[in-house]
């Protein structure tokens, strides 16, 4: 790439306006409805959006660096969307308070666009797949990120006096080794997202403290979803509060469970079929609550066995093969999750304010799917498989750098990308690999399954009788 000098500097054809030209491309047609400044503030919604999102895209160390350059950026738009002169604390200030309208509706518009650009690959059997699942992200140990997203420490109630218990005498090295892992131990953000599991692409997500519950987090997210939402999931979004919600919605889902699940077969009611199975715990029947009628569906991957509850009903629509296949794809969230954290360098994120660090996660996972998406409209068809996060994020991180230079031949944004796709070569099984933090979780192994006796078939046949 050739020196940032006088000579290169040609505002019609740097690497500024690919990247204008990408953010015109992705959210050229956001309303921007509920979006509005005081007199005199200077931004537009085009220039704060495009500005954050380069603000969380950009490679440089600091966030102050990252700012400015998406100053920079943001002003090449149009003079009248950037003001002229401004600071990192009031562009955060004002983030803070537009963040939940610029990013609804910037959600919205990927959505769209994720339908309108790849129809052929947004469904999978009639149904918008999507992948949900939970993360941590590692956050700076301040005590404003401490008070927002620690878990609350465990305190003794009124009255009750705590036990004395006899401190142990350690080893220097292990007071040394304690006193480093409670150093290391810093404050953590819960991150529950939605993926999509053909495009691979963020689909929505929700933020919280350390011991936030995903489950909840997903039925705040209910509302959002696709009116043919298919939700795929692991055994962590089990529970039959969890599940009838879901359903009451008209949602569907694939959901494997394991051995802390009791199903029922058997129950007596219409349309059992040799995998029908119901989820219809002790605490439900007390309360005269229905039964959920559910198919199960056993795969077998050459190592173990899983099994998978779907509540779509009819094999026409959803055969098993395809419940199986769908909930093979359910791996890309993982994979999601690690591009996100250690290829494009989130894990642990650089604010100090609470606030803020929510912030920074929320416009970073937006640019991470930004960026992926224009990816994805660059490349051919057959190649869009084969993306490679890596080679994306070096394209933007190249343009960036030097987005006041004209390309070299070959060094475009819309070049870059286009030669953005993994390797061919087959790669080798790690499986046997001893890496240092690797789990050793115990199997899921298989639910319980009872037939249902007599009693629950009566009971069952009167919960599900219609009112009169």
């Amino acid at each position: 790439m050739s020196h940032q000098d006088k000579e290169c500097r040609t505002p019609s054809d740097d690497n500024a306006q690919d990247l204008l030209a990408a953010i015109r491309g992705v959210l050229g047609n956001c309303k921007w409805a509920g979006v509005r400044f005081r007199a005199g503030c200077g931004w537009a919604a085009l220039g704060l959006a495009t500005a954050a999102l380069i603000w969380a895209c950009s490679g440089k160390r600091t966030l102050i660096g990252r700012f400015g350059q998406a100053l920079n950026l943001a002003r090449r738009l149009g003079s009248s969307l950037a003001p002229k002169e401004t600071s990192y604390q009031s562009f955060m200030k004002l983030l803070v308070r537009k963040t939940v309208l610029l990013c609804k509706d910037l959600r919205i518009e990927l959505h769209m666009v994720m339908e309108r650009e790849f129809p052929e690959e947004f469904r999978f059997a009639g149904f918008v797949p999507l992948a949900a699942d939970g993360s941590k992200l590692q956050l700076a140990r301040t005590r404003s990120n401490e008070a927002r997203f620690s878990a609350p420490k465990t305190r003794a109630k009124k009255g009750q006096k705590r036990r004395k218990t006899r401190r142990q005498k350690l080893s220097r090295h292990a007071r040394a080794k304690q006193a480093q892992d409670k150093k290391a131990d810093s404050p953590q953000m819960a991150l529950t997202l939605l993926h999509h599991l053909t495009l691979q692409l963020p689909w929505n997500w929700r933020l919280g403290s350390y011991d936030s519950s995903e489950r909840q987090h997903l039925l705040d997210m209910i509302p959002s979803l696709p009116v043919d939402a298919l939700v795929v999931a692991d055994c962590g979004f089990v529970g039959y509060e969890f599940w009838s919600e879901l359903l009451a919605s008209g949602r569907e889902f694939v959901i494997r469970v394991g051995g802390n699940v009791r199903l029922l077969r058997k129950l007596g009611l219409p349309r059992e079929a040799d995998g029908t199975v119901y989820l219809w715990p002790n605490k439900a029947a007390k309360r005269n609550q229905e039964p959920l009628q559910l198919r199960l569906v056993k795969v077998h991957d050459g190592r173990q066995s899983w099994y998978l509850v779907t509540s779509v009903l009819d094999s026409k629509r959803l055969s098993d093969a395809q419940v199986a296949e769908l909930y093979g794809y359910r791996w890309r969230i993982e994979l999601f999750f690690r591009h996100f954290k250690q290829t494009y360098g989130r894990g642990k994120l650089r604010s100090h304010k609470g606030e803020h660090a929510e912030i920074e996660a929320e416009w970073s996972l937006l640019g991470l799917w930004t960026m992926l998406l224009y990816a994805r409209l660059q490349l051919p068809e057959k190649e869009r498989t084969r993306i490679s996060v890596a080679r994306v994020l070096e394209a933007f991180a190249q343009v960036l750098d030097d987005y006041r230079c004209r390309p070299e031949p070959g060094e475009s944004l819309a070049e870059l990308l286009s030669e953005a796709v993994i390797d061919c070569y087959r790669r080798r099984d790690r499986t046997s690999r001893d890496y240092p933090r690797k789990k050793y979780d115990q199997p899921a192994g298989a639910p319980q399954i009872q037939t249902a006796n007599n009693a629950q078939r009566g009971q069952a046949q009167k919960v599900m009788k219609p009112a009169a």
